[in-house]
């Protein structure tokens, strides 16, 4: 058996904020596998050169995240179903021969991370129980979408500021996915079951997200996959109004775990001690 270090590692532009090194080196500590995982700056211009080094140099895999999430698709030599929808990729696994499959693990973090919640609400509150609201329309969004039909969620509100971006997430599942003007976010509460936050709002350096929840129905959640700030302003009101809610930190830690198995044949558990970590 080869002593040799497995290799895996983030790649970006700029890199330096990704919290992928944290985490990865935390289960490669917790264990003990014979590996290491790096943060990795790519330019744009150099994603091709740069991954062909990489995987000469017997890297077994990276995530993936800005601005490569999309480019990245034309590198790979294989992109899954789940990575085909959403349009972006964030994880990908090189072969023995050297192929490259690109997936993305934001679909399973995020549904995890709600599951996670439910086993907390109890059986009073599923995903499947009514129709959501999802705020954004960007790549996020679209994990967050898929998920959710994926889940069995009835109906997906889908509001942002450009509602042309709204109505292309309509290409996921025509009958489910109903685009709204940014402007009636709030008139669809009453009948929703699930709000999910997937802009930039609310997260730190940007403005708040503004968002009256007092129509909300009470048995709704609440969730914010911004994780810095862990309690966003958006939360902070859904709390106030006595609302359920799930912060992002969930997401971020779920989406993980399939990449770290696919590179190191490890399944890795979520604990408070990396969530502290990660914070």
């Amino acid at each position: 058996m080869s002593n040799d270090i497995m290799k895996a590692g983030v790649i970006g532009h700029p890199i330096k904020h990704s919290k992928s090194p944290l985490i990865h080196n935390y289960w490669i500590r917790r264990y003990d596998v014979n590996a290491s995982y790096e943060a990795i700056d790519i330019a744009p211009e150099e994603l091709e050169q740069r991954i062909r080094a990489l995987v000469k140099d017997g890297f077994k895999g990276f995530n993936v995240t800005i601005p490569h999430k999309q480019s990245i698709m034309e590198v790979c030599d294989e992109v899954d179903e789940i990575a085909q929808k959403v349009g972006a990729v964030n994880t990908v696994i090189v072969s023995e021969d050297g192929k490259l499959r690109g997936t993305n693990t934001d679909v399973f973090g995020f549904i995890e991370n709600l599951k996670e919640a439910e086993r907390q609400f109890g059986y009073s509150w599923n995903i499947a129980h009514g129709s959501a609201l999802v705020l954004g329309a960007g790549g996020a969004a679209r994990a967050v979408v898929k998920g959710l039909i994926d889940a069995g969620a009835p109906e997906i509100y889908v509001a942002n500021r450009t509602f042309g971006k709204a109505d292309q997430l309509r290409d996921l599942d025509r009958a489910k996915v109903k685009p709204i003007p940014w402007e009636e976010r709030e008139e669809v509460l009453g009948n929703i079951n699930l709000v999910v936050n997937t802009t930039a709002l609310g997260m730190d350096g940007q403005p708040e997200l503004e968002m009256n929840l007092s129509g909300t129905h009470e048995d709704a959640v609440v969730c914010d996959i911004v994780y810095a700030p862990l309690y966003t302003q958006l939360l902070k009101d859904a709390r106030a109004h006595d609302l359920r809610i799930v912060t992002g930190i969930g997401m971020l830690l779920h989406q993980a775990r399939p990449a770290f198995d696919a590179w190191f044949d490890v399944w890795p558990d979520l604990s408070e001690d990396l969530e502290d970590l990660v914070l």
